[in-house]
């Protein structure tokens, strides 16, 4: 671990010294990409130079006492260092194994969440539409931008399917753990009896890919425009500005009409569609390679039920990792920090496990 930690800080050190190179800083694609690998070596770094200080505490301590001559309250202190040192010295070391578990390569992208009504009706359209205020509430709170690429409205103000663009600092890092089904229950605003139904919706998030690194062939895509509509048929526009992409030799299809420009519209289905067959051939490489490997917690499969919001007893319940916190109304506001933490924690558990028994 220690020969690794010292290649990284040699590493950063040389990036840093890179980086006041007036050729690099003239040069925008390599400058950002030598800030963007700096930031992520800077915890790492840090923490090794804290462990290092940390370890030359100790050994002063630890000198002192054996030369002896101290007296009673200077060698408590140096008792005490030692011990703090050590346990300190512990708890780096831990954090350090934690940092040296390679990264999601996907981690600093924006991406591109997609939201769909499943079993339930309308009710289960509305709770897409809680889904999208909640992480709508969330990016927010994190400075982030959502956008909405295209929407299916329904007459009751829900969504039998939405996508939306979330654009920030570690979007991709924290979203990622939402891919699943979510189920809900509580009495729906449909429901005379006051009896509770039990719904579902899909939530997909994908990393958004940058066209160097899929190249679409305008020649696989069929085009096609429509006017578009919100819920009940009512039109937005009485031009045909709504787009529908299909992608033919996969058969990925991708719809957008939020915006009143037709080239808007193209812009974001193409945004969408790049980041549908960026995962499609991430699965694949990664099915190559280990056919039961886990790329989130749990199986990470959108069949899976991932977690449940029950409404009357005010709980949220992660299925994934037995998390169940009884604050509903403020997770729905969008308050999910506790519940990714914990995620993001038990994640790195699992990694690190499995990297010691590698």
């Amino acid at each position: 671990m220690f020969q690794k930690l010292n290649q990284v800080e040699k590493r950063y050190e040389e990036i840093t010294q890179r980086l006041y190179d007036p050729a690099v800083v003239s040069d925008v694609e390599q400058y950002r990409r030598l800030m963007k690998e700096s930031k992520n070596l800077v915890p790492i770094v840090e923490a090794f130079r804290e462990y290092n200080r940390t370890q030359q505490h100790i050994e002063e301590a630890r000198s002192l006492l054996e030369a002896g001559g101290l007296d009673r309250e200077m060698r408590e202190l140096a008792e005490l260092e030692l011990t703090e040192g050590r346990e300190k010295l512990e708890s780096l070391s831990e954090q350090l194994k934690i940092l040296l578990l390679p990264r999601d390569p996907n981690d600093d992208r924006n991406v591109i969440m997609e939201i769909r009504a499943g079993a339930g009706g309308e009710e289960s359209a509305l709770f897409a539409g809680s889904l999208f205020r909640m992480y709508t509430m969330y990016a927010e709170s994190r400075g982030w931008q959502v956008e909405v690429a295209g929407m299916n409205e329904t007459e009751l103000g829900g969504y039998k399917e939405i996508s939306f663009v979330v654009s920030g600092d570690g979007a991709y890092s924290r979203l990622k753990f939402e891919s699943g089904v979510h189920r809900v229950q509580r009495v729906p605003e449909t429901e005379a009896g006051g009896r509770i139904h039990t719904s579902t919706a899909t939530v997909a998030v994908l990393p958004e890919a940058e066209e160097v690194e899929l190249e679409i062939n305008p020649a696989d895509l069929q085009i096609d425009t429509y006017r578009s509509s919100g819920a009940g048929g009512q039109h937005i526009n009485k031009t045909e500005s709504a787009i529908r992409i299909t992608h033919l030799p996969t058969g990925t299809v991708v719809e957008c009409q939020d915006e009143r420009s037709q080239f808007k519209n193209k812009d974001k289905a193409i945004r969408v569609l790049r980041a549908r067959l960026y995962e499609r051939k991430q699965a694949e490489q990664q099915a190559a390679i280990a056919s039961d490997r886990r790329s989130q917690v749990g199986t990470g499969d959108r069949s899976e039920r991932i977690r449940t919001y029950n409404f009357p007893q005010g709980r949220v319940t992660d299925h994934r990792i037995g998390l169940t916190l009884y604050k509903i109304e403020s997770i729905m506001d969008g308050e999910l920090d506790e519940v990714i933490d914990a995620l993001i924690t038990a994640d790195r558990a699992e990694k690190l496990q499995a990297s010691q028994e590698s």
